[in-house]
């Protein structure tokens, strides 16, 4: 099964997902999850969801910015980055992306893009207003 096959079973087991699904409907989930990505990666994105480690940034315009707080960093997840290559779901900052992702392909994401992905579809980011000014100094800070 190629990496873009696995991305869109993973997707679609994603987006099945609902804030009010009951325990079974949950426990079939993360078997399904299980199937593509590892226990590691999937606990350790639960377990960033928990501490409410993903960050949403609501603008006045619309538009939204992802940030979640890792281990050691703090880092910038987009999660529908249009891409040409259909072998990436999104892109993550953290060195795990870079290096896992990209340049070895050995996993199909990150614990950060997972953790955004599913407290999304939970509804369990932590949501923030922000405005252009905030938003700027934000990347400012992230990017420079």
């Amino acid at each position: 099964m190629s990496r873009s096959q696995q991305l869109s079973f993973v997707q679609a087991i994603i987006a099945s997902i609902t804030p009010d699904s009951c325990t079974e409907d949950m426990d079939e989930t993360w078997e399904q999850l299980r199937f593509f990505l590892t226990d590691n990666l999937i606990l350790a994105a639960l377990d960033l969801i928990d501490r409410e480690s993903v960050i949403k940034y609501n603008s006045p315009w619309g538009r939204v910015h992802y940030e979640v707080l890792g281990s050691t960093a703090m880092y910038t997840v987009f999660p529908e980055l249009p891409s040409p290559d259909p072998d990436n779901l999104a892109y993550c900052t953290c060195p795990a992306f870079a290096y896992s992702v990209l340049i070895s392909k050995s996993q199909l994401m990150c614990k950060h893009v997972l953790a955004t992905l599913l407290a999304e579809r939970l509804q369990k980011c932590v949501e923030r207003p922000i405005n252009a000014d905030q938003l700027a100094s934000l990347f400012k800070r992230r990017f420079s």
